[in-house]
């Protein structure tokens, strides 16, 4: 078992980082600053589902053609294979089913 502890939430300060891995299901966490995107529109996880949890911030979601606001505490299923993208400033808690991404890093 491993316990994510929101003290370790708060310090992940690199821009995407996997928490834990199972066979199964990942979490992972964005920092995103007021001008940054999670990456460019398209299909980053073509086989895995997104929960993505707003910790803290705001800023937007686009997933395909519809734009929505977000605050802290909304929570936004990405379908596997839908074109999206993140847009900041905020701090997001994401869950992946299946794996999505190697249990590494990426800043």
């Amino acid at each position: 078992m491993r316990v994510i502890r929101a003290a370790e939430l708060a310090k992940a300060g690199s821009f995407f980082r996997v928490l834990e891995t199972t066979d199964r299901a990942q979490v992972a966490v964005m920092t995103l600053g007021p001008e940054d995107v999670s990456g460019e529109m398209g299909t980053d996880h073509p086989q895995s589902d997104q929960v993505l949890f707003v910790l803290e911030g705001g800023g937007s979601v686009r997933i395909d053609d519809e734009v929505e606001e977000l605050h802290a505490g909304d929570v936004v299923i990405v379908p596997a294979g839908k074109p999206h993208q993140v847009r900041g400033p905020n701090r997001t808690l994401n869950f992946y089913a299946p794996v999505a991404y190697p249990n590494e890093s990426s800043d």
